[in-house]
């Protein structure tokens, strides 16, 4: 009998026990809060997983199966040229401008196929932190000041981060260059236009079926009237990309096309529905296709077993403690928005650890921090908040840490964390 394990056992059944025993139950805010989180996982399923999460995943298998090692770390890699890897990495996230939790399986699939700790960070941040959307909403609801600094801080966030995290662990950097210095030339089974249209469908569809209600009118108020539309050009053309030249018979994606637009036209209030069986569709032809389509379903689903039980135990414990937006959790919200007023150390430093442990879905950390500031939030700690709320969350924390390690992110954490604070701290100085 190894008593070790034995011990363990027993320390984990004597918490277990402990915690159901002093379970608060009774409480009003204890009750509120566990509401809370399940609120929050209910809203999280609805609105996250199925138009962001499942696509993203898609994305990564498909990195991870098509996209050839030596093709990652030409641009992204320990050895790759270091300007090019992070103009690359900044480029990609901004064009995503994904929430910090949809971001997760893009890095993960990135950063396994070898790309370097510096520029795999810099995408990481630069996904959720650099969203051209928010930052002009900022910029329109919080104040041009406000918008501006958002901007600058966050594109010099990803560089900046991504740099340091290379310098801290450039001893692991350049055992990883020296590995990836004798990988064979790799074999390219198709071109590079070819890829290039497989994987701008994917992005298109995780774009477009995320794009937001307008502010105004204008190019960005016709793309959402015209959006699902748009959604289901991009399906086509990845069906035809699949069916060409990926060898997925061309029966099996009609099954599944038949039945989005069957659920489309019976459902045209609900698009989820039509967007969920294309989804169903595509993962069963590519799955009952042999060669490349399993081996894609097979990293893809890979992804979604790693990510989705972290995922969704953080988004619980994050309601539970912090609540929703407007809603209690553990935590008071007065607590935070007392404490964040002025500019002092404590109150920036306090407003980015509290943003670094929020969930913000894309673009409801505007109204929320318009909310704070009305209760009395000084422009500094707004900012700190800005810069280190989109870019983390609990739920992607404990993705993260799955990912590249408790070491390496706990360094990524502090530097957001840090940063934001500082960035606080001069602008509301300035600002004052």
């Amino acid at each position: 009998m190894d008593f070790r394990q034995e011990w363990k056992s027993l320390a984990a059944i004597t918490v277990v026990f402990l915690a159901f025993f002093f379970l608060p139950l009774g409480v009003p805010r204890f009750e509120s809060a566990v509401f809370e989180g399940l609120y929050l996982g209910k809203w999280y399923a609805r609105e996250h997983v199925l138009l962001c999460l499942i696509p993203a995943f898609f994305i990564a298998g498909a990195i991870a199966t098509f996209v050839s090692a030596a093709s990652v770390m030409k641009y992204l890699g320990a050895r790759a040229n270091k300007v090019v890897a992070f103009s690359v990495a900044s480029v990609s996230g901004t064009i995503l401008a994904v929430c910090s939790c949809t971001v997760l399986p893009l890095f993960a699939g990135i950063y396994k196929r070898g790309a370097g700790l510096g520029p795999a960070t810099a995408f990481l941040y630069s996904g959720p932190a650099i969203n051209v959307l928010a930052i002009v909403l900022t910029a329109r609801v919080l104040g041009f000041d406000l918008g501006v600094a958002r901007a600058v801080g966050a594109i010099s966030f990803s560089i900046i981060i991504g740099l340091i995290m290379h310098f801290i662990f450039r001893k692991e950097e350049l055992v990883k260059a020296e590995e990836q210095a004798f990988l064979p030339e790799p074999v390219v089974p198709r071109p590079l236009w070819q890829n290039l249209i497989y994987f701008g469908a994917m992005v298109a569809i995780l774009v477009f079926a995320n794009w937001g209600r307008p502010v105004g009118p204008g190019l960005y108020a016709w793309v959402y009237a015209y959006k699902w539309y748009i959604t289901a050009f991009c399906a086509v053309a990845l069906a035809f990309t699949l069916s060409r030249w990926f060898g997925v018979k061309w029966w099996k994606l009609s099954l599944g096309a038949a039945a989005a637009v069957v659920l489309a036209l019976c459902f045209p209030r609900v698009p989820a529905l039509a967007f969920s069986a294309g989804a169903i569709g595509l993962a069963v032809a590519a799955a009952t296709s042999p060669g490349a389509g399993t081996e894609w379903f097979g990293a893809t689903w890979g992804f979604a077993k790693q990510i989705f039980p972290l995922l969704f135990a953080g988004v619980l414990l994050s309601g539970l403690l912090l609540g929703r937006p407007g809603e209690e959790g553990l935590i008071p919200s007065t607590w935070v928005a007392a404490a964040v007023g002025g500019n002092s150390l404590r109150a920036n430093a306090l407003a980015s650890v509290a943003g670094a442990f929020m969930y913000f879905a894309t673009l409801t950390e505007v109204p929320i921090v318009q909310g704070l500031i009305g209760s009395g939030m000084g422009k500094g700690p707004a900012l700190a908040l800005l810069l280190a709320g989109p870019a983390l969350s609990l739920p992607s924390m404990i993705v993260i840490n799955s990912v590249m390690g408790f070491k390496k992110t706990a360094v990524y954490i502090s530097l957001v964390v840090v940063m934001a604070t500082l960035t606080g701290i001069i602008f509301g100085a300035i600002a004052s």
